[in-house]
């Protein structure tokens, strides 16, 4: 569909992009990956034609629609939510009146048998079912589907856009670009301002509704979900993976050992041709050869190895000194801002050692909880602060906090106190910020530097309680695996505001969510929330589809008292069992997961020497015990109240 041919681009003396060639298909789902710098977003740009390459070309069929989103925006504020949406039916009009001047020009021409006059029949067709589909698509039907499914409420719908902030006016443009239905979507980190449940509905309306999606982003769950190709970055160059992103880090892996097995190869064939040169020189009787050889040595094509990044992020969080048994003490806490109640009657305690996340839609009311523990604002109810807790607050901003125009040693060294001080070089080193790096101003770094250098800050006193808001913005995958691992290495005590999943996921024993005005402890991790957010989901939707007329006709009877018909007994048939095969399912894991653990602990008695692993194997299917009885527990619940619901108990 869109072809990139020979496409080269040259900033000053440096290739960015080289000789690149490669076609954008009609149902393809593109994750374009790459380390920081090697021209992603560039890329992007050419594409939607913002960008003009040095030379090659990108082909774009006569018809064929781009949609750009990219990370940062400049955004109108002159009209409410729906309106700003409406503004992505605009084209209609504008197409409608082509429509009208090309049925103005068949009505007017006489030449019927002429190929001209059957191209605009031809064009008129095209264009006039081309309206029929936009149009019929739903107008304000669709606007609310998609205003909703990215977090907005029916409220705001008539709320002015100067209201939001700008992540929310930046879901207001992804909006008007879905709405619109390009053929080509082209997504520059469109999960930065969503939260969970508006990453899901993204990626269902990516993968049911989307056509050709190509998208950059560090969100690995995401692409994950909906991309079934990888196009790689490196050093100019592009790999072309027909996989996920899953897959293709195992074979990028491959590709880079096989990379370095032919060069090291080459360069020994390279070493010795040029010792027999050496060597031969100047012996007259080898002249033939040491010519053969150097005219050979000249047509080699150097094997280049593609760029490692071999400098590694030292990330350890300082020994948390030991605080209370309970860090964390929270009861009947609320707040409001004028008439609106953002949360009310919070109650929770948080235990030493434990790391738990808030999550919950945007707006619900996770970082303002936050700012509540932190004394940064009043609220109403109790919130006590155990013994000897010190806090190490990540705010969601931190990295904008930063002062512009002074270096990265200087803002290092202006909160750096007593012996810190003499290591603040290897501090920055340990961070990818050695040597020149150190002497850059702080507004010439990107986001994810900017992030790292507000993480250094943290690091400075020993804490015991680490509170992070949305930490992993603007981190590549490589960064956020390395902050993951050193969270999970802290001893102490762990508060996460995220909405990335991968994050989360093995990273958090616990999850509060966050809406509706209250705040709900769930146990186990990210997914075994989820998990049971859709069985509530699913449970809701079960009760409202219950019959209206029979409710009305048997407003007071218990539900064993009702008769229920042929399709409801199916229907509830069906639903029980369902329960019931998903707890024997979790009951046949757990089973197995015990089975295992059994003979890994009958190895381990009997003396006999085992692999280095076996004990991080051991721990590692006592996590997975721990999550299979998690999902045993929400399928009991769940079986126990369909039960209840149908009188079964």
């Amino acid at each position: 569909m869109i072809s990139v041919r020979n496409l080269t681009v040259e900033f000053s003396a440096r290739t960015l992009l080289d000789n690149i060639n490669y076609v954008i298909n009609r149902r393809d789902r593109i994750a374009l990956v790459g380390k920081n710098g090697a021209g992603k977003s560039t890329m992007l740009k050419i594409i939607a034609g913002l960008q003009r390459p040095s030379s090659g070309s990108v082909d774009v069929p006569q018809g064929v629609t781009i949609g750009y989103l990219p990370q940062h925006m400049t955004t109108e504020d002159t009209c409410s939510v729906a309106d700003e949406a409406r503004k992505a039916f605009g084209h209609l009009k504008e197409m409608q009146q082509q429509l009208d001047s090309l049925n103005l020009e068949l009505a007017e021409r006489t030449d019927y048998e002429s190929d001209a006059y059957a191209e605009l029949i031809e064009r008129v067709s095209t264009m006039t079912e081309r309206m029929a589909m936009e149009d019929g698509s739903g107008g304000e039907a669709e606007i609310e589907k998609t205003l909703l499914g990215l977090g907005f409420t029916r409220e705001d719908f008539d709320r002015p856009t100067s209201e939001f902030s700008g992540g929310w006016r930046m879901r207001i443009e992804l909006a008007k670009l879905l709405l619109r239905r390009p053929d080509v979507l082209l997504l520059d980190e469109p999960t930065n301002h969503l939260d969970i449940e508006s990453i899901q509905w993204l990626e269902q309306f990516l993968i049911q509704k989307a056509g050709a999606v190509v998208l950059v982003s560090h969100d690995r769950a995401f692409i994950d979900n909906v991309t079934n190709r990888t196009i790689e970055i490196s050093l100019g160059r592009i790999y072309d993976y027909a996989v996920n992103y899953s897959k293709y880090v195992v074979l990028h892996q491959e590709r880079i050992e096989q990379q370095m097995r032919a060069y090291q190869n080459q360069q020994k064939q390279i070493a010795d041709t040029e010792e027999f040169i050496e060597r031969f020189r100047y012996k007259a009787t080898k002249a033939v050869q040491v010519q053969s050889r150097m005219k050979q040595l000249a047509k080699i094509e150097r094997i280049e190895v593609d760029e490692v990044d071999t400098s590694r992020l030292n990330l350890r969080f300082p020994p948390a000194p030991r605080s209370g048994d309970y860090p964390l003490i929270v009861e009947n806490l609320g707040k409001k801002y004028g008439d609106h109640q953002v949360f009310a009657d919070a109650t929770f305690t948080i235990k030493r050692g434990e790391k738990v996340a808030f999550v919950g839609k945007n707006g619900e009311g996770k970082s303002t909880l936050v700012k509540c523990i932190m004394h940064e604002i009043p609220f109403d109810g109790t919130l006590r602060i155990g013994h000897n807790v010190k806090i190490g607050y990540f705010a969601q901003n931190q990295a904008q906090l930063l002062d512009p125009d002074v270096t990265v040693f200087d803002t290092i060294d202006r909160v750096a106190v007593g012996d810190i001080r003499l290591k603040i070089r290897d501090i920055l080193g340990a961070f990818m910020f050695g040597g020149e790096a150190s002497d850059k101003k702080v507004k010439v770094l990107s986001g994810g530097e900017k992030t790292r250098l507000a993480m250094i800050r943290l690091l400075l006193e020993p804490v015991n309680l680490l509170i992070l808001d949305e930490p992993t913005n603007h981190l590549d995958m490589a960064t956020k695996d390395i902050l993951k691992q050193a969270i999970k290495d802290f001893d102490g005590t762990v508060i996460v505001v995220s909405h990335d999943r991968e994050f989360l996921d093995g990273l958090v024993e616990k999850v509060y969510e966050f809406g509706g005005g209250k705040v709900r402890e769930c146990l186990g991790g990210i997914y075994e929330f989820l998990e049971k957010k859709k069985l509530d989901s699913l449970q809701e939707l079960e009760r409202r589809v219950q019959p209206a007329k029979q409710a009305a006709k048997q407003p007071d009877l218990p539900t064993e008292e009702r008769k229920l018909s042929y399709e409801e007994k199916k229907e509830r048939d069906r639903t029980i069992n369902r329960a019931t095969r998903k707890v024997r399912e979790a009951e046949t894991e757990i089973a197995a997961i015990e089975a295992q653990i059994a003979e890994l602990e009958a190895a381990l008695a009997s003396g006999e020497p085992q692999q280095p692993d076996v004990y991080d194997r051991h721990a590692a299917l006592g996590k997975k015990l721990e999550n299979a009885m998690s999902l045993w527990e929400l399928a009991g619940i769940e079986l126990e109240e369909l039960k209840e619901k149908y009188g079964l108990l």
